[in-house]
């Protein structure tokens, strides 16, 4: 039987939840470099990129709050891995847009 946490929700879709969120923020926030910076080579290397990512990490968690997960009980683990699956989505998502030269 699924425990519950403070938020009501079950320790299984909280996971669900927090990991679906992080993996949409990272496809999101390639789509969003893809757009800002481009797909050329010069945009291979631009930072504003990697800035995008990273406020995509940051604006996860009051969404996540605002959905009803209680972001109180995140330890270093758990903002660790909203990070990297974060991290993961965004880098295969625009490496494979910078590969093909997607224009929006």
């Amino acid at each position: 039987m699924a425990t519950e946490s403070a938020s009501g929700f079950s320790d299984h879709m909280r996971g669900v939840t927090v990991t679906t969120i992080a993996c949409l923020a990272g496809i999101l926030a390639a789509v969003a470099s893809a757009v800002v910076v481009g797909t050329t080579p010069e945009a291979a290397g631009n930072i504003q990129a990697v800035l995008i990512m990273g406020i995509a990490i940051f604006v996860q968690f009051p969404i996540l709050k605002l959905i009803g997960v209680d972001i109180s009980e995140f330890g270093i683990k758990d903002n660790l891995f909203v990070s990297f699956i974060t991290f993961c989505l965004w880098f295969i998502t625009y490496a494979v847009l910078l590969s093909e030269a997607v224009t929006f």
